[in-house]
């Protein structure tokens, strides 16, 4: 489910990105670490998938895919994220390109143990932000930190990430 909605964004944004000819577009895939729960919560490791389409130099529409996992106590626990929102970039074109994103979209979690598994999907909002680190003209470095926050049934589970990506820019 995750790897086609992955292609499906990445398919609208490269068709959004030929539509108009001052667009771009970029492509970030990379580790990532999920603090799920904050303080006291449980450490997830995985990778995550951006897609971004600019309409300028400094306004853009990013979807951004995660996947992770981590075993503590025995306890299988898996998180997918889903989410897409503004992208702001300050001087994308040059060697040091800072941005900020804020998402909206869902996450789902599921948990195994002996047998027995559950899950569910709650709503999901992330803001934060990172900078590219020109390598070469078409390849940058991402170092990006994210507040993740999973909203379901009146409760909301305050997660951070990290990660670490390359980016592909169109």
């Amino acid at each position: 489910m995750i790897r086609k909605a992955i292609w499906l964004a990445l398919g609208v944004l490269l068709f959004a990105s030929s539509s108009f000819a001052q667009s771009k577009a970029d492509v970030s895939f990379g580790y990532s670490y999920l603090r799920l729960g904050g303080s006291g919560g449980v450490n997830l490791q995985g990778g995550e998938v951006s897609v971004a389409g600019y309409l300028n130099n400094w306004f853009g529409i990013a979807g951004d895919f995660g996947a992770y996992h981590g075993s503590p106590g025995g306890v299988a626990l898996n998180t997918y994220t889903f989410m897409g929102g503004p992208r702001l970039s300050a001087g994308r074109n040059r060697a040091i390109s800072p941005f900020v994103q804020v998402l909206f979209g869902g996450s789902h979690l599921t948990a195994s143990a002996g047998g027995i598994s559950g899950g569910g999907t709650a709503f999901s909002y992330s803001a934060g932000g990172g900078v590219d680190l020109r390598l070469m003209p078409h390849l940058a470095l991402r170092p990006q930190v994210d507040y993740l926050g999973m909203h379901s049934h009146g409760a909301t589970l305050n997660s951070a990430r990290a990660s670490v990506s390359l980016v592909l820019r169109f």
